[in-house]
């Protein structure tokens, strides 16, 4: 075994087959899973044997034992058996198999090997477990005996009749035309195709070749109308065409096997593509269970109902209508018991078996996503559709469990974001705060220790240090409440109509006590702006914009302050004449904790909050904010808010400003 499936895990494979001995089999696989703490499947090659009712139900319970023990079952198809254990373990990655070994032998050189001899071959890197299988022998002398006596149905016989016979009054007609012999065999040659392709199994082939022989040597070959041959070279005629005929017919159903298998696995693989297709558009786990539903409805033409856990309980989920559809008690206690165990149940089981449908997990694992029940009434479904509905439900509960995971994905993206916000926010913190509580600290302990000291001066600018920095403190305190109760949606707009004039005017006065070294300069048009807003944030805007200004600008420059009408909108622009804003900063200038000069504030004095709180407060009034170049140098920030209206009680009319 090599290193790189150690490091996997084991996985452990048992084959299935409808020998009586396949249970001991599958309960070791079983085991040996549980003990290596590893994967488990059960594949069943499907080489398009016809089993006999007896075969096909134990089968069917086997894969049920598998199931139960939490294995996968896989189906493949083809006619050499090992060749399709191995590639099938070859391209699972299975570490171990387990499987049984009968007491045939191989009884002569030419003999063909065993099963067991040519897997040992075939699969070098997989440690092969062999379980002795004690009644092979009498399995396989069943297995011949339903070959002669079951495996020929008496419509086959009947068909190989008529075709002899066709077959022999061509070959009058052709002898009195006067074809010679060689042709009336093609004759039969062709008649042993047509047995091929019309009948099943092998054994209409050797009596059709043995039945051609002797016709034509009946009704053809002198004397006539006695099997007395006077030719030498005649018996090794029939010899040679007994065993063409017999090879003709043994290739033609190779071939119509091949065939057949050939659909089946297109069919197959058509089917789970689109299922994959349909699975991927699918958002919801809703979607993908209905989707899932639609398909086992193209494939088996039955009813389906699907459900999917709720909160108490399973939920049915509606298949192509717009509703849910109604479900019984009894049915609800099937469907609960399924998704509780996580095995099958219902008809053709041995848990509820008195229900109308088979009600299968969809589930990764020991993780069960859903419950898809199948109407079964009194046709049970074929091998090959069973293991149809096993691949579609195996691909449903792939894409819910993908789908699970993306939104895992999802939320831990969310909370890394998060994480992140509340790391630059205590980075920030850590840093801008500890400068203004270090100074009101600083200076406190300086008055308390010094008071007498100092002159009357000194002790009024370190007072104003104290108050400007607690101001400063109260600010940043009073931006984070509003930018958390802004984004969580807990904030409430107190709209009423204001002045604009007022909010400049209470915002500036604000901004004097701030800085007295800059000069403010207000604009306004001609007539009375009103704006339908909560006048305490809107404020507050001005106030971050034109502390914005303040930081950014060296003393003795001037703010402008303009408002007016644009777009039906009211507009109000601060404009500063500082250095301006680079070009590679101003996509993210409005971004939480973001400054211009380092990216994520710790050089200035500055969250990097006041933006960010702005937009959101524009944006709650379902306004705007944008950001443009003053020429030569400096920054236009403007800000647009709908325009208030003030009604006349005593005319009854709007006048808009």
């Amino acid at each position: 075994m090599d290193t790189n499936k150690n490091e996997i895990g084991e996985h452990i494979m048992v084959c299935l087959s409808p020998s009586p001995s396949n249970r001991n089999i599958i309960m070791i696989g079983a085991q040996m899973a549980k003990a290596f703490d590893g994967s488990f499947t059960a594949l069943y090659v499907d080489t398009n044997t016809e089993l006999s009712k007896e075969d096909n139900a134990r089968l069917k319970e086997h894969i049920k034992l598998a199931e139960s023990y939490g294995a996968v079952v896989e189906t493949t198809y083809g006619d050499d058996v090992s060749v399709q254990i191995a590639e099938y373990a070859r391209i699972a990655g299975v570490t171990k198999i387990v499987i049984g070994r009968s007491n045939v032998r191989k009884r002569h050189l030419w003999s063909k090997p065993t099963l067991v001899d040519r897997l040992l071959k075939l699969a070098l890197d997989v440690n092969i477990h062999i379980i002795p299988d004690s009644g092979a022998k009498e399995k396989y002398a069943n297995r011949i005996r339903r070959a002669i006596s079951g495996g020929v149905s008496v419509k086959d016989v009947l068909v190989t009749g008529i075709v002899l016979v066709l077959a022999t009054l061509v070959g009058f007609l052709f002898q009195e035309f006067g074809f010679i012999n060689a042709n009336i065999i093609t004759i039969y040659l062709l008649g042993m195709l047509m047995v091929s392709i019309l009948t099943k199994g092998w054994i209409c082939n050797l009596l059709g070749a043995i039945a051609s022989v002797l016709a034509f040597n009946y009704f053809f070959v002198g004397p006539k109308f006695t099997f007395m041959v006077y030719d030498k070279g005649y018996p090794v005629t029939f010899l040679i065409m007994f065993f063409t005929s017999l090879l003709t017919g043994t290739l033609m159903s190779k071939i119509k096997h091949q065939s057949k298998e050939s659909a089946k696995s297109a069919f197959r693989n058509k089917v789970l593509f689109e299922t994959n297709q349909l699975l991927q558009k699918a958002v919801t786990d809703e979607e993908i269970l209905q989707g899932t539903a639609k398909q086992l409805q193209i494939l088996l033409n039955r009813t389906i109902h699907v459900y999917i856990s709720g909160e108490n309980r399973m939920l049915p989920i509606a298949v192509g209508q717009n509703e849910y559809v109604a479900i019984d008690d009894n049915e609800a206690e099937i469907v609960q018991w399924v998704f509780t165990n996580n095995k099958r149940a219902g008809a053709t089981t041995g848990v509820f078996s008195e229900a109308e449908g088979l009600y299968l997990a969809v589930r990764t694992g020991n993780a069960v996503h859903g419950v898809v029940g199948i109407d079964i009434g009194k046709n049970p479904p074929e091998m090959f559709e069973y293991s149809m509905v096993l691949s579609v439900l195996g691909e449903c509960a792939l894409a819910m469990e993908n789908n699970r995971n993306s939104k895992e994905k999802e939320e831990i993206a969310l909370l890394a974001k998060s994480e992140q916000l509340r790391a630059d926010l205590l980075r920030s913190i850590s840093h801008d705060l500890r400068t203004p509580l270090t100074s009101i600290s600083g200076n406190a302990n300086n008055l308390l220790y010094n008071y007498s000291r100092m002159d009357e001066e000194l002790r009024e600018q370190i007072f104003k240090d104290i108050y400007d920095d607690s101001m400063w403190l109260i600010n940043v305190v009073e931006n984070l409440l509003a930018v958390t109760r802004i984004d969580n949606g807990q904030i409430r707009l107190n709209i009423s109509t204001e002045l604009v004039d007022e909010i400049i005017s209470e915002a500036i006065s604000h901004a004097k006590r701030i800085s007295n070294t800059h000069h403010f300069d207000v604009q306004t048009e001609d007539g009375i702006i009103l704006v339908d807003v909560d006048g305490r944030l809107i404020v507050q805007v001005m106030i971050n914009l034109l502390d914005n200004a303040i930081k950014y600008t060296p003393n003795d420059a001037t703010i402008c302050v303009k408002a007016g009408i644009a777009d039906d909108m009211a507009q109000i622009q601060v404009i500063d004449d500082g250095p301006g804003i680079p070009k590679e900063s101003k996509p993210y200038i409005f971004d939480m904790f973001y400054t211009v000069n380092s990216g994520v504030a710790d050089s200035r004095r500055s969250l990097g909050l006041g933006l960010s709180l702005c937009k959101s407060i524009v944006q709650a009034h379902n306004g705007t904010i944008m950001l443009e170049d003053n020429e030569p140098h400096g920054c236009i920030f403007t800000i647009r808010l709908p325009i208030g209206k003030v009604k006349d009680y005593e005319q009854n009319t709007d006048f808009g400003c």
